[in-house]
């Protein structure tokens, strides 16, 4: 294949703005891999990124590319690239954007290895949520002593903190919407309900426990209060704009930043002995870009979105990814089950 497709976007703006343009195979330039991309991860923040909403943090040059995190196969090496072999399966993070697309060139540095029984989907989702989640339960130093609330707890970061968190001896509280509880549950997290009455509800599930770190991912301006109110320290509260300035940073970093090298390995490590168990909640091909930020964008989805380069379609059922996702046909039917029972 010596042609595919890419992302492409002319100016700030909605998902109308995005356009799906032809891409020539490129070549790797000295100390650069040539990767055909097989999976690529979504985030929040490059939908704000695209927005223009992060205008004062990064200054896109248009036209711009979108898309941080991918896994795929090494099809060429660049002078001085010697320890990786054409064929290699690696995962990795973009640092100039451009990895919803069929072709991608980065410097060695910003590619690992990928392991062998991780999913393309898992490795292609994994780097930023894995490396934000990483450095902020790194910092919260949590141990066994430990009882810290994460809210979203359920969303593509706050899934792989409250694992972390949990891996590290700590007590896990997961704020989240009912309908995630018993994902929550499954992981070995205590959830609770946003909204009133949240602080007595925490209050109870830690039954005694002094509530001593608290991650917000939710972007609730009471977040602090209601830390402070539990008797919170203030050095170990994450607003959700500590977050933000963390993804920041991973979503332009170069290979080269040693953050990257140890939070990327920590996490790959943590999936590969299946310590944190990746959710892959939408799997869309890449025709289907728009609807999977759409699908991001509600705010509903568990896990990571992410998108598959070649994805197979056997022609039977042309909209069947259109069709409603398993998660929501779930919710409905437990929605229509109370609603029969009252």
């Amino acid at each position: 294949m010596r042609t595919g497709s890419a992302v492409q976007f002319e100016r700030y703006g909605d998902f109308d703005v995005v356009e799906v343009v032809p891409q020539e195979r490129p070549e790797p330039g000295p100390g650069e891999v040539l990767v055909e991309v097989i999976a690529a991860g979504l985030n929040h923040v490059e939908r704000l990124l695209r927005e223009g909403a992060l205008q004062d943090h990064i200054q896109l040059q248009f036209p711009a590319r979108q898309g941080v995190d991918f896994a795929g196969i090494v099809r060429a090496r660049g002078a001085g690239v010697k320890d990786l072999r054409v064929g290699d399966e690696v995962t990795g993070h973009a640092p100039e954007g451009g990895a919803h697309a069929s072709w991608l060139t980065v410097p060695r540095d910003a590619v690992f290895r990928k392991p062998t029984h991780v999913g393309w989907e898992v490795a292609g989702g994994l780097y930023l949520a894995g490396c934000t989640a990483v450095e902020i339960v790194r910092r919260l130093r949590l141990g066994p002593d430990d009882t810290v609330v994460i809210s979203a707890a359920a969303g593509g970061v706050g899934h792989i903190q409250c694992q972390l968190a949990k891996d590290a001896g700590a007590t896990v509280i997961g704020l989240g919407s009912p309908r995630n509880h018993d994902y929550l549950r499954q992981i070995g997290i205590l959830p609770v309900a946003y909204g009133d009455g949240e602080e007595a509800r925490i209050t109870e599930i830690a039954a005694g426990r002094p509530v001593t770190a608290f991650i917000d991912n939710h972007g609730d301006a009471e977040a602090r209060e209601l830390a402070t109110r539990l008797g919170v320290p203030a050095e170990r509260f994450v607003s959700s704009e500590d977050r933000r300035d963390v993804e920041l940073r991973f979503l332009r970093a170069p290979g080269s930043d040693p953050a990257v090298h140890d939070d990327f390995a920590m996490i790959l490590k943590a999936v590969e002995d299946r310590r944190v168990q990746v959710l892959i909640s939408g799997f869309y091909p890449f025709e289907y870009i728009v609807e999977a930020y759409e699908d991001l964008a509600e705010m509903h989805s568990r896990g990571k979105v992410v998108i598959g380069m070649q994805t197979v379609e056997t022609g039977a059922r042309l909209d069947w990814y259109r069709s409603e996702k398993a998660r929501d046909l779930r919710d409905r039917y437990a929605e229509e089950k109370a609603a029969d029972l009252s």
